[in-house]
């Protein structure tokens, strides 16, 4: 099978961890060893996300003396995708991936005029006590938002439209080539004057960009890994419990915590609607059995079972 994977940015950076390389490099480690066994069954294509780390470089950027201005958003998002994906591609080679793996510095095409540029939602970067984010958004002129506990960037978040590269990856795909792509939702570009395209002040949500190159590609599964076990129903209150299948029909009724779960549970609602397809979301640790669905929640468009999926090895 053909599988798309979205991975979460908190599964390489934990919250509350320092973002060194060495910590994040571990993390990296042990997801490529979970999505190894996905690699050698199936056909496989990577995204994942980049929200501490481009907040990371988005501060050392302001606060860099020997630049005139701060990089630009979009250049930062491309700058995460080199690091990151040459991480997983070393590291997946390292977890014993035989087939070839690469990564892909990948824009996303996005509207100008999207209304998310007025509603700044996404979250990037680490997350500080109150009064220090506030200092902080006062002397880079941030707008921030609380994250659990802790106060964090945020930035707009426009819809994915299209895929620059993908011709690329079609390709990549159809020769046995893992792809590492999407990173971070990818750069964000709008269409200038005369075709040109330009960088957007702005981050992509990877798992709908994930979502997207899913449909586009035909694939036969979307799975989301992150740091939850599952979708849960009745999320935060007494009632609270994993669903282990649902249907597109039943998530539209609940919610789900925006800029964490809400986005996750769309991306494979997208899917799901545009292919009828199943889509799954789970714990990283328990990648094939999400895939498999014998772990995590698998999402249909009907109450069915999905159809069998052999144990990654």
């Amino acid at each position: 099978m053909l599988i798309v994977v979205a991975l979460g940015g908190n599964a390489l950076l934990n919250r509350g961890e320092r973002p060194d390389a060495q910590v994040q490099r571990a993390h990296v480690r042990t997801a490529a060893r979970a999505l190894a066994p996905l690699a050698a069954a199936h056909a496989l294509v990577l995204c994942h996300g980049n929200g501490p780390q481009i907040g990371v470089l988005a501060v050392e950027s302001e606060n860099d003396p020997a630049l005139t201005h701060p990089f630009p958003l979009d250049a930062l998002g491309a700058q995460t995708q080199g690091m990151i994906g040459y991480w997983l591609a070393q590291e997946l080679a390292n977890a014993g991936v035989s087939r070839p793996v690469v990564a892909i510095v990948t824009q996303t095409v996005i509207d100008a005029d999207d209304p998310a540029f007025s509603t700044p939602t996404k979250f990037v970067g680490q997350g500080y006590p109150e009064p220090e984010a506030r200092r902080l958004a006062r002397e880079h002129g941030w707008t921030i938002a609380p994250d659990g506990t802790a106060w964090r960037r945020v930035v707009a978040s426009p819809a994915p439209r299209g895929v620059v590269e993908l011709p690329t990856i079609e390709r990549l795909v159809g020769t046995g080539t893992t792809v590492i792509c999407g990173g971070g939702g990818g750069v964000p570009v709008v269409a200038g004057e005369r075709a040109r395209t330009e960088g957007a002040q702005a981050v992509v949500d990877k798992d709908l960009t994930a979502a997207l190159l899913a449909v586009e590609l035909g694939a036969d599964r979307l799975v989301v890994l992150t740091d939850v076990d599952a979708v849960k129903r009745d999320f935060g209150t007494p009632r609270e419990r994993p669903l282990s299948v649902v249907r597109v029909s039943e998530l539209g009724a609940m919610r789900f915590p925006a800029g964490s779960m809400a986005p996750k549970v769309e991306a494979c609602v997208r899917f799901v609607t545009a292919t009828g397809r199943p889509a799954a979301v789970g714990a990283l640790r328990d990648a094939s059995a999400v895939l498999a669905g014998t772990a995590g929640t698998t999402i249909l468009a009907a109450v069915e079972a999905p159809a069998p999926v052999e144990a990654a090895r």
